[in-house]
């Protein structure tokens, strides 16, 4: 299994605002190999908001053929307009994603 994480800094206020966008999209729910897809908020820095977005997909190449799918593509051109048409405006101040293997894990 993987985990596929979006690491974003966003402007104080703003990720508990932004947290449902990355859980609404239902089509997710019908990709073969798609397990689930959490969002975690850590607001003690002073100045910005940390949001991880971490999916679960069961291989690389699940996650890859979604990525290059139409679900995936209109799912994001909201925010490549939204983005471009007001840059300064975006919450976002930068992101990183970190694609990593689960090694080992513990649940009760």
């Amino acid at each position: 299994m993987i985990t596929v994480t979006n690491r974003f800094l966003v402007k104080k206020g703003f990720a508990y605002k932004m947290a449902p966008l990355f859980t609404s999209d239902k089509n997710l729910l019908n990709w073969d190999g798609f397990t689930k897809v959490e969002v975690n908020i850590c607001s003690e820095p002073e100045d910005h908001d940390e949001m991880n977005v971490m999916m679960f997909w069961d291989t690389i190449e699940q996650f890859k053929a979604w990525r290059e799918s139409d679900d995936f593509m209109k799912l994001h051109r909201r925010e490549r307009i939204s983005d471009k048409d007001n840059s300064e405006s975006s919450p976002i101040i930068e992101n990183r994603v970190v694609i990593s293997e689960i090694a080992a894990t513990l649940e009760k």
